[in-house]
């Protein structure tokens, strides 16, 4: 990915336009800021599920499918390796995170400015 959040809000307006210009039948503010949102919500729903992985509700569950995996499946497994294999939690890339949740961020921020634009002139 992008290391400058701002050539990659670039990207993400570009391919905003790009889909504006392609599935739009009427080029209008309104079909403009269903484009964004169509952009949007993909980069909001990402950084909510990597905040819950981030928080670690899925450690105990994956932990769970390894045990269960483990005894069910009995392989010649003397050192139990799965006890060893990081959780989701602990193999979080946060980097990755602050650059999508700016994305996110930037990109709500120009939604409701365009909806305030849109149904106050």
């Amino acid at each position: 990915m992008f290391k400058n959040k701002w050539k990659f809000f670039s990207l993400n307006l570009l391919l905003t336009l790009l889909i504006f210009f392609i599935f739009s039948a009427d080029y209008n503010l309104l079909n403009f800021i269903n484009s964004l949102f169509y952009i949007s919500i993909i980069y909001f729903t990402t950084v909510l599920l990597m905040y819950t992985i981030k928080g670690g509700f899925f450690d105990g569950v994956t932990f769970g499918f390894r045990r269960f995996n483990s005894i069910m499946f009995k392989r010649n497994d003397y050192l139990e390796e799965w006890r060893e294999k990081p959780l989701p939690s602990e193999k979080f890339n946060s980097s990755l995170y602050q650059r999508i949740k700016f994305q996110a961020v930037s990109l709500l921020i120009l939604l409701i400015l365009l909806l305030f634009i849109y149904y106050i002139i």
